[in-house]
């Protein structure tokens, strides 16, 4: 009887065991019917959809006056689904002569087995519709875009490119890239088991979002005029290089950036010395990043006598001279156990510090150098900008080279006053005189303007460093009258205009070894002298010929600013 007894309980045990487990399983089974019926209905689509990406239409640049300098271009890109061709032959056919590829390539990318295989992207859009119209079973057309520089070469060290997934690579491409990418958007096609789209079956899109337009402050008149005028000094000097930078001096608008030879933007992998063919990969990638490269941002030169605006105003500013101040030059003057020499054999005789400006005498601003002394020098140095970088808006600006102060003895001092002995770059310069003759207050030379939509309405208006005063005004005002003396009078008149008020002052530098003879001329000038609205330079990499500053640097900017004056409303006095 008890063993009945226990039989029974053992039965009704596992009964009401497998009760409550199967009201486990079924309660389990509701939940998940019910409350994660969404989640595993998505799980479910997943594995049956494929992704394909549909590139968002990237933001345009435009200048300052709304010129289009970077767009888009419409291309395709060509694709087939295995399963859906029906005549491989014909497609194989069909695609190879309309794309001007190799049948075996085209026959390989058909025949094999995937839920779709690429065959071309950026295909031209008149081709791609060609194929489309064809109706060929199993062949995808998709449009897609590809970024179009509609003026070629122009400023394309500063616009530069991007890449084939439409990223920026370098110039304000790269450094807009937040503003200019947009959002890639997708189409989701439904596939079998195996992964192959099905026909006949809508596709799912999620549309992409276009990036925003980038307004610079390029105005593309004057870009067009100074890249001409650097080209026909690159061939008629037989230079290296020409760099031509045209700014505002009020508020650091660059206007205008020159580095010759450009290139191609719309194919710029491909070296613009017309070479290359024979290069080993690295080999042609250094020959590219040289190419790529923006002398005015990336690359320091020794200024030569254009520094002598930042020593004389270093040298006003402190007291270490005065305009009535006199000096005499015998053609040289001896610091220590060195014999500095003036570019004048002979000398220049007694002068006044106005005239020693006037003459870009050297011994001038060896003596006025070592007065403000060694401490002093590298105050102004650092007060005016110069230690560090600009901040324009281009990726890679190089640093002031400079020797440690406490290595800057006597004759270093002496060779610094007038511009050897360090580097800068065109565009620290550019950036410094700027600072120092518009009223004494820092610029920070820029490109960006303002963000907009694709309606022209404006979203975001970019702000640049505050402005503060580097010299006193009293010292901006006596170094405009003392550059205009430059150019009407002195060094520099072959950049003077008759009826206008120009500013500006020569250089001619020798590049390292000095052995090997080879000079940089430069030429910075700024009008109206007594308000300046523009401000010009020119730098000319290794003339052939004559190569001073005076006699081909100036005149490229003074033809400039016969020129664009007119445009720029500066009218003669």
């Amino acid at each position: 009887m008890k063993n009945k007894t226990c039989n029974r309980r053992k039965l009704l045990v596992v009964f009401l065991a497998a009760v409550v487990l199967l009201l486990v399983l079924a309660g389990r089974l509701v939940y998940l019917m019910i409350f994660e019926a969404g989640y595993y209905q998505e799980k479910a689509q997943a594995l049956h959809e494929r992704e394909r990406e549909i590139k968002a239409k990237r933001g345009e640049i435009v200048d300052r006056n709304g010129t289009v300098l970077a767009t888009n271009r419409t291309v395709c890109t060509i694709s087939v689904i295995h399963s859906q061709v029906t005549d491989p032959e014909e497609v194989i056919r069909a695609l190879s002569g309309e794309l001007g590829l190799p049948e075996e390539e085209v026959r390989k990318k058909v025949e094999k087995v995937s839920s779709r295989e690429r065959i071309q992207a950026n295909v031209d859009k008149e081709v791609g519709d060609r194929i489309r119209d064809m109706g060929l079973d199993g062949v995808k057309v998709d449009e897609d875009f590809k970024r179009y520089y509609p003026y070629g070469e122009l400023a394309s060290k500063v616009l530069g490119f991007t890449g084939g997934d439409n990223q920026g690579i370098i110039g304000l491409e790269v450094k807009y890239e937040e503003y200019l990418k947009g959002e890639n958007g997708t189409i989701l096609t439904t596939t079998d088991a195996r992964g192959i789209e099905l026909e006949g079956v809508a596709e799912d899109r999620v549309e992409p979002v276009p990036g925003h337009t980038l307004q610079i402050s390029l105005d593309y008149n004057l870009q067009t005029y100074a890249q001409q005028m650097a080209e026909k000094v690159l061939e008629e000097k037989k230079a290296q290089k020409v760099a031509i930078l045209l700014m505002d001096p009020r508020n650091g608008e660059i206007l205008a950036m020159v580095n010759v030879p450009e290139f191609d933007l719309n194919a710029p992998f491909r070296l613009n010395t017309g070479t290359g063919e024979d290069l080993a990969d690295e080999e042609l990638q250094d020959a590219l990043n040289q190419m790529w490269r923006n002398g005015c941002i990336n690359d320091t030169y020794e200024p030569g006598s254009t520094f002598k605006i930042i020593t004389a105003s270093a040298c006003l500013e402190e007291g270490v001279v005065d305009l009535e101040d006199t000096f005499t030059c015998p053609g040289y003057r001896i610091v220590e156990d060195r014999k500095i020499r003036c570019h004048k054999v002979g000398g220049h005789g007694a002068e006044t510090f106005v005239e020693g400006i006037e003459n870009s005498c050297n011994p001038v601003f060896i003596e006025i150098g070592l007065r403000l002394g060694r401490e002093n020098f590298y105050k102004y140095f650092q007060q005016f900008g110069l230690m560090g970088t600009t901040g324009v808006d281009l990726p890679g600006e190089a640093g002031t080279i400079m020797h440690k102060m406490e290595n800057v003895g006597q004759v270093e001092l002496a060779t610094m006053s007038f511009g050897q002995s360090f580097q800068v770059t065109p565009v620290q310069m550019a950036a410094t005189v700027s600072s120092l003759v518009n009223g004494g207050t820092r610029v920070t030379p820029h490109f960006g303007l303002r963000v907009l939509d694709e309606e022209g309405k404006e979203l975001k208006e970019f702000q640049y460093q505050e402005k503060e005063r580097i010299v006193s005004e009293e010292t901006s005002r006596t170094m405009q009258r003392l550059l205009e003396g430059v150019v009407s009078q002195g060094s520099g008149k072959n950049a003077y205009l008759e009826g206008y008020r120009i500013g500006g002052k020569t250089a001619t530098s020798q590049t390292l070894p000095r052995s090997a003879n080879r000079y940089i001329s430069s030429f910075i000038g700024f009008a109206p002298a007594d308000d300046p609205q523009i401000l010009g330079m020119c730098v000319i990499y290794d003339p052939q010929g004559v190569y001073y500053g005076g006699t081909i640097a100036a005149p490229v900017i003074g033809d400039i600013f016969r020129n664009i004056f007119p445009y720029l409303g500066i009218e003669k006095e």
